[in-house]
């Protein structure tokens, strides 16, 4: 809870691939909380006990919605969804205006691939619905660091690929964020 709230502050990329993770260790510990507090956030040295007790009750909320929301063995919190959501929206209304010409090329830069990732995804999974762009690009980030924690090993291309799109999530990620503190112009009437 208390990391979520520092990144989210400062990159909700970062939060989302974040949220994304604790989704993750949630089902590797069977949703079970007592586990988790014993096992994961007992391990919080610089934490009080009133820190773990928050941390505990954050938890089990988040468990609690993956169970109501059925997303207990995969899928997403409807939180998460909702600010990737707001994560598109905002690439939408970026690519729509003429104020921000560094965001277009660097899309332009990174859309092959894009579409070459969702078409390798298409053809891996057939069940695959169509996930947009920003959520090809969040995946493509959360299973590179997702192979970084296993200690696999990166193709050059695939370390390229992923450059630029890092490059083009942290954009948008300062995009939204600066959205969100002071508010964009996208054109001279109109703030968003």
């Amino acid at each position: 809870m208390y990391i979520a709230k520092e990144i989210r502050k400062k990159s909700i990329a970062e939060y989302l691939l974040y949220m994304w993770q604790i989704e993750d260790l949630i089902r590797a510990y069977g949703c079970h909380l007592p586990l988790i507090e014993r096992e994961y956030i007992s391990k919080f040295a610089d934490y009080t006990d009133e820190q773990k007790e928050e941390e505990a009750d954050w938890f089990g909320n988040l468990i609690r919605m993956m169970n109501e929301e059925g997303c207990r063995e995969q899928g997403h919190l409807q939180i998460n969804k909702v600010i990737l959501e707001d994560m598109a929206d905002l690439h939408q209304r970026l690519l729509q205006s003429d104020k921000f010409p560094y965001y277009n090329a660097q899309y332009y830069k990174v859309l092959p691939f894009i579409v070459e990732l969702r078409s390798r995804n298409k053809r891996a999974d057939e069940t695959l619905g169509d996930e947009g762009e920003i959520e090809t690009c969040m995946n493509a980030l959360y299973g590179k660091m997702m192979l970084e924690l296993q200690h696999k090993e990166i193709t050059p291309a695939t370390q390229a690929a992923l450059k630029e799109i890092t490059t083009f999530i942290g954009m948008l990620s300062d995009y939204y964020v600066k959205d969100r503190d002071e508010g964009l112009k996208f054109d001279d009437d109109m703030q968003l």
